[in-house]
């Protein structure tokens, strides 16, 4: 069983009050929960990396729940999406361990989330910072939820790390329009439409 040893995580949060044009009636929010953990693969090459997912699944769950209370509960959550970047002596492909622990606990959560979770993966060094892409939890096609947060943590990914990360949001962009389907449209059947 892999050691992904938890060095620290942090919670980032931000209200948006006002994005040019009119101000909206109500601010947005957005809210990320990122881990660093020691990449047991650093170093190294390993065949088969898909058992270590189960490994992470605990974390995954964890930081859905930090993230959950830093959006002040999953009612009126809209939004969701998850990133990887790991350090100088990793690989990229160690970034995809996330995709599993990662979205599905977040649709575990969230209970009727249809859509994928959108994901980006990255390799960097201390400091580099990774945009979570976001996305309509129940359906990928509406465009006004298409978004990225930018996260980093300044002491992390060291070379033998792991960024793991998780972002919601409550609310479309302000002043969305670029037509396609609204979230009033979503039949959530498919995660599609």
């Amino acid at each position: 069983m892999p050691d992904f040893a938890l060095r620290k995580i942090l919670t980032f949060a931000e209200d948006i009050h006002h994005d040019g044009g009119p101000a909206p009636e109500a601010p947005r929010r957005r809210a990320a929960v990122v881990a660093l953990v020691r990449n047991p693969f650093a170093g190294r090459y390993a065949d088969d990396l898909q058992p270590a997912m189960e490994d992470l699944k605990p974390l995954g769950l964890l930081m859905t729940d930090m993230l959950i209370a830093a959006m002040g509960g999953a009612e009126g959550i809209g939004g969701y999406g998850k990133a990887g970047l790991v350090g100088e002596a990793g690989e990229l492909e160690h970034t995809a361990l996330w995709q599993v622990p990662g979205g599905y606990a977040m649709r575990e959560r969230l209970g009727a989330a249809k859509a994928i979770v959108p994901s980006s993966m990255k390799m960097g060094g201390v400091g580099t910072r990774v945009d979570v892409p976001l996305g309509h939890i129940n359906a990928a096609y509406v465009r006004s939820h298409f978004d990225a947060m930018e996260v980093g943590v300044p002491d992390g990914p060291r070379a033998d790390e792991l960024l793991f990360a998780l972002a919601m949001e409550r609310g479309p962009r302000i002043h969305h329009r670029m037509g396609g389907l609204q979230a009033d449209e979503v039949n959530g059947e498919d995660g599609l439409r």
